[in-house]
Parts: C-alpha cells; structure tokens; sequence
C-alpha cells in the first residue's frame, strides 16, 4: 500500500466516523452526508456479547429486512464504556442511547424509530439521557461521558472493531505513515521524552526512556512487545481496546520498532480473552494484507511484523521479565534485574516492553504533538487514565479523565455515587499491588505520585469502590488470597511470606487473632517489600499495609472486641430471633438449609447457635423484620 492509497481509504469514510465522535465528544447532532439515514451501533465487548447483543445485531438486522429499511447502517463495535447497562445500541445521527436491549425491544426501536419520520423510544433509553422534562438529550452529554477525556479509548464504541478501513478513518495508521515519512527514529524517542509519558501498565516508567535505552542498545536483533496479560481482579481495560481498537495497537508497536530498530513484535495476551484474540488476529491479518504490517511498510524500506502469544493465566506474567520467559516457552518465572529488558530481554536481545493502553496513547502524541498531551493531566503525571470502575457505584464501567482528577469527581460524578443511599468508604486503586484510599482522602487527585503519598498505587488502573457494607479486614484478606494463589514460588520470600500473611488474616477474620499479630503482619510485610525478587512479591503487602494506615481500628476490633463492624466476617456473627417482632409465620424455619430454628406457628422461634452455619437467609426471607445480625 502506498501512502496515496491510505489517504484514499481515509477519506472515503471519515465522515461517517465524524458523524459517531461529534456526538460523543461534543454532544453534538450532526448528520452529515454519509450515504446512510442512520447508523446504529451495537457494543460487540466481552461484556455485551454476555448479555447477548449478537442476537440484538441478528434481530436488527432481521427487522430492517422485514420493514425494508435499506438506508441504515448497522456496526458492531468494542466498549461503550456503560458495561452495566448491556446490550447497548445507539442510533445516529441523534445519539439516543438505547440500554438492555432484548430482541423484542429491538422490534420495537426499528418500527418507531429507524422508520422514515420515526421518534425516539423513551421508555428504552438510558435513563441519564431522559431529562426531568421529558427531553432527551445525546449520550455526550450525559455526566458520565461529560466529564470523560477519551485518548486511549477514542475509538472504542466509535467504530466497527474489525473493519480496518473503519480505523483508517478514524485515525490509526496516519501516525505510522507520519513517522516512517517525515521523522527519523531519534524524533520519535524525543516525542515521547517530550510528552512525559508513563508506562500505564502499573509502575510508571517514562515510555520515551524505556525506548531511549533500547535504541541505544548494541546489536542487529531487537524485539516489541505488549503486554495485554491483564491479569488484576475487576481490570478490563486492556481487553476493551483490544476488542474495540486493534490498530491503535499494531500501529504503534510498529512505530517503536522503527524508534529502536526492531523488526518483529509479540503481544501477549490472556486466552482467557478470546473476543480480542480474535479481533487481534482479524487485525494483524489486515494489516498484513494492506501492507501495514510485512514488508516495506508504506514503501518506506521499513519492515515490522507481529504474532500473538497466548498466556495461560498466570498472573505473575503480568510481570515483563516473567512474561519474556513465557513467550520463549519457558515457565513464567520472573528474572533478577539488571540487566533490564532494554539491554537484554526476550531471547537475550534487547526488548521494549508496553501495556495495551500505553499503546493506545502513540498514535495521539505523534498526532497532535508532545506538548499537546504534556498539556493534559499533572505535571508529573501527564495524559489520561482509564479506570476500570467497578464495585459499590451506580455507573459500573470504563471511564477515561485527565491525570489530577480527584476520586471524588470520579465516584460522584462520573460514578454516579453509591447505590441504595450507602456511605462511600473507601476506593482500592492498582489491583492486587494497590492499596485502599479512604474517604478522608476522597478529594486527592489520582496521579501516580499523589497514590503513593498516601499508600496506594495507580497500577493497570483498576478502581473497586467499597461502601459501608464492606470489611476492610476482608478486603485485605481477599487480596492476600489472590497473590498467595498466584505466586510462581520462585522466591522464598513470597513464597512463603504470602501464605503467612493469609495466616494471619483468616486468624483475625476467625476470630481468633491475638495483638501481636498486628506487629507480625507489619513485619513480615516489611521483609517481603525489602527482598522478594519481582513486584508481585514486593507488592502483595500493600493491601494489608494501606488498611492497616486507615482502619487500624477493625483489625483491633476483630482482634480485641472479637467484632466485625460491617457483619462479613461470618465467624463473628451471631443471627437472633427478637420475640417482641416475630410473628411465628415459620418462614425463617423453612428455609434454613441446615434446620437450626425452631418454633410452633404463631409463636416466637428461636436459633440454635450450635447449629446456625450464619448464611443469613433467615433474615433475608424475613418480612417483619424480627431477626437481628451482631
């Protein structure tokens, strides 16, 4: 393909794909003149496609056959964002969001809406778009899209994830066809020196020097990577780029072989994501086929070529030297350091290592410029971050905001704050590596310094919200369960520092933990932090450490008062019938798996401790209220 040739396929759809980013970005109607009446959107994410929207698409498609509508076009995309309100459709040029879609409703939109002189089905829409006066307004303008700043994730939920000539459009491979046509590889290094870009997969090392010293490295064979095996609890933010713009990806991994002098890149990523290894593959095959990825890239003299890695689940893989190891078909260990990857990585050769959505920000930086994206976010911290938000809040889904946004702004904004009228309490920010922010802290700017100063990390940007409910003990037990679980064993101190750690936990979760566990845990922590041989190791206490900082007070409650404040610890619950309140319906009795009530009908019952197993569906079957949890 030659540069002609790309401009061509650009501009032959970037109308249609201005129509879909003006109303999402600017909250804008613009129709333009695309050759269709409409185009609908269907999200083709992991998280969709479980809620079925494939038969949402087949049963469009159906409709529109049936009414005869041939002026529509319909697109299966990647991640609205909005994962909770799955299957999602949005009609264009008007931007109506339409959520939990079922094949009846789908019915419904085409015969009122897509039809000629057709409105809008309010009853179907996202409640956030639907105003106190009945008004509708597009999904742009909504809270949660209002307050986003989409770099990463510009494409996702904008364009058809496996139609290349969808990407060209919207954007992907004009920074490839700047680079290998105007800038040498040292202008590319100096972009992103310039630009203060962090890695985003967790530590956040400056990407421009991590390229800078694998350029600077002597010898003919180097190698790019991707690090896609996105392995923290409730992080999938990897994974909706990978499904909803593949491109981004190749084409920057394409970029930095050219920086360092690559020729041959490897993404790594989850099997246990087989949406975006498939439209990984679809992707790399596309490439190939319009001279994007190959030989002579662009008729630039430049060649670059990428294969997909499978990983088998590890999470220790997340770590780059572990990884490397597995990709050369060894067991996913971790490697002392030095030497680092840039000097000697995969196969021994120097190697530059990068998360999906560190990717995802190349194309924008050599678009737009260095001081453009070093204009965004901290002074420190430059850019956006993706947050994978889930946990205790009303919006559960992707979000993307400029460094330096506070927590609050992003659990009471974007967020929606907490469902069922429940106290925030604390946010866990960086996954298994992370710690917990409390709500004394919920004005602190998320970047990676103001995390660390206060015990918690940015790690890959996954961002659970806790409420009330929830037992911060519990939670640093949950975490400790993981990283146990998932330590290779190659070093002592997380081998065994981990599971001694979870001793101690499920002690104090038990009931039975003593004081001077509280200074064991602290200890141990600290030799773990000082000698484990990876990040997972040196890491796994941070849980314990950043709940320890802010809510001494429960551990000392389950220890001392043997009392878990949020009732989670089932090993400290006592569940008491209260006479004056019990009617004698004999409902509790009946469910009770384990036949621990008993009681005459009409009369007051009563629960056998001895027996009770403390599952609580005796006061979940309850209507008056008359069983009491201490």
């Amino acid at each position: 393909m030659t540069v002609k040739e790309l401009d061509a396929i650009r501009k032959a759809k970037e109308e249609l794909i201005q129509v879909r980013r003006t109303v999402r970005e600017q909250g804008e109607a613009l129709a333009g003149k695309t050759g269709y009446r409409k185009q609908v959107l269907v999200c083709g994410g992991t998280g969709c496609t479980s809620s079925h929207s494939m038969k949402v698409i087949a049963q469009l498609e159906q409709s529109l056959e049936e009414l005869g509508i041939h002026d529509v076009l319909v697109v299966k995309t990647g991640c609205f964002g909005l994962c909770a309100l799955g299957p999602i459709m949005i009609v264009y040029p008007e931007g109506a969001f339409y959520a939990q879609m079922t094949p009846e409703h789908v019915k419904t939109v085409a015969e009122k809406h897509l039809v000629k002189g057709g409105e809008i089905v309010k009853d179907l829409l996202y409640r956030g778009t639907v105003l106190s006066d009945g008004s509708v307004i597009p999904f742009g303008e909504t809270p949660f899209y209002k307050k986003q700043m989409r770099i990463a994730l510009r494409n996702c939920g904008v364009i058809a994830a496996e139609d290349i000539e969808e990407a060209i459009a919207a954007g992907d491979y004009a920074a490839v066809e700047k680079v290998l046509t105007s800038m040498t590889p040292d202008d590319v290094i100096n972009e992103m020196l310039a630009s203060g870009l962090r890695g985003r997969g967790g530590a956040g090392f400056p990407t421009g020097r991590k390229w800078a010293f694998a350029k600077a490295s002597q010898g003919e064979v180097k190698y790019v990577c991707c690090n896609a095996d996105e392995g923290d609890p409730g992080a999938f933010m990897d994974r909706s780029v990978l499904e909803g713009d593949p491109h981004c990806v190749l084409e920057a991994m394409t970029i930095a072989g050219y920086a360092i002098g690559a020729h041959q890149g490897y993404i790594y990523v989850r099997a246990e994501y087989p949406v975006a290894v498939h439209r990984l593959e679809i992707a790399i095959r596309q490439a190939r086929e319009y001279g994007l990825l190959g030989k002579n890239i662009l008729e630039s003299g430049f060649d670059f070529d990428i294969e997909i890695r499978l990983g088998a689940g590890a999470f220790v893989c997340g770590e780059e030297t572990a990884l490397m190891t597995s990709i050369e078909g060894h067991r996913g260990e971790p490697r002392p350091r030095p030497p680092f990857p840039a000097v000697k990585g995969l196969f021994g050769k120097p190697t530059i290592l990068n998360n999906v959505e560190t990717w995802a920000n190349i194309n924008p930086i050599i678009m737009k410029g260095a001081k453009w994206f070093s204009s965004i976010g901290t002074e420190t911290s430059s850019g956006t971050k993706v947050f994978a938000l889930g946990g205790k809040i009303t919006n559960v889904g992707l979000v993307e905001v400029p460094m330096g946004t506070t927590l609050r702004e992003i659990v009471e904004e974007i967020g929606g704050g907490i469902p069922g009228g429940k106290k925030f309490k604390a946010a866990q920010t960086g996954g298994p590596s992370g710690g917990c922010i409390p709500a004394a802290c919920i004005d602190t700017p998320i970047d990676y310094d103001s995390l660390l100063a206060i015990g918690s990390m940015m790690g890959s940007g996954g961002m659970i919200i806790l409420d009330e409910d929830d037992c911060m003990v519990d939670i640093a037990k949950f975490y400790l369960e993981f990283t146990a679980d998932e330590s290779c064993g190659k070093c002592t101190p997380c081998r065994i520092g981990t599971k001694r750690l979870l001793q101690l936990l499920t002690k104090i979760t038990e009931g039975t933990g003593e004081p001077e566990d509280i200074v064991k845990i602290e200890e141990l922590a600290s030799h773990m932090k000082q000698s484990s041989l990876c990040a997972l190791g040196q890491s796994a206490p941070n849980p314990i450490l950043s709940t320890l900082r802010y809510f001494r007070e429960e551990y000392e409650e389950h220890i001392n008062e043997k009392k878990c404040r949020a009732g989670v610890c089932k090993a400290m619950l006592n569940y008491t019938i209260l006479a004056d309140k019990c009617k004698g319906c004999t409902l509790c009795a009946r469910n009770c798996p384990v036949k621990a009530i008993s009681g005459a009908v009409k009369q007051p019952h009563v629960i056998d401790q001895s027996k009770c197993i403390k599952c609580g569906v005796c006061m979940s079957n309850c209507k008056f209220g008359a069983i009491e949890r201490r």
